[in-house]
């Protein structure tokens, strides 16, 4: 999407490196995924800049990412499929997207196949 990403994250382990100074006092060493999506933000924010002024990339007017982040938890196989089905054909949506500016459908609170994933889940 030109717009937005997504992407499925499995935590199978904690880098110490992501919080040292927690692991020092001996709390909890565990990387939250605030944590994570905030390194990944600061340091995609970091090459994109370097790709600005070293490759002539299009400069981003203030932010490049938005304040936050939807986040969901896959529970089971079911649901996984369902995930990455709906990844996968996300791009194939953008002509209805409703934040595509040049959409009919701009407004409109959900894509076609994103209320059909609602109702396969609850069916």
């Amino acid at each position: 999407m030109p717009n937005h990403f997504h992407a499925i994250i499995s935590i199978v382990g904690a880098d110490l490196c992501v919080c040292p100074d927690n692991a020092a006092k001996g709390e909890h060493t565990g990387s939250p995924l605030h944590r994570m999506i905030q390194w990944f933000k600061t340091m995609s924010t970091n090459e994109y800049i370097h790709a600005v002024k070293q490759m002539g990339w299009t400069p981003f007017d203030k932010k490049l990412w938005q304040r936050n982040y939807y986040e969901r938890i896959i529970c089971n196989d079911k649901e996984l499929f369902r995930t990455r089905e709906y990844i996968q054909n996300n791009p194939l949506n953008w002509e209805m997207d409703r934040e595509n500016p040049s959409s009919k459908n701009f407004n409109l609170e959900h894509s076609l196949y994103w209320k059909e994933i609602i109702k396969k889940e609850k069916g």
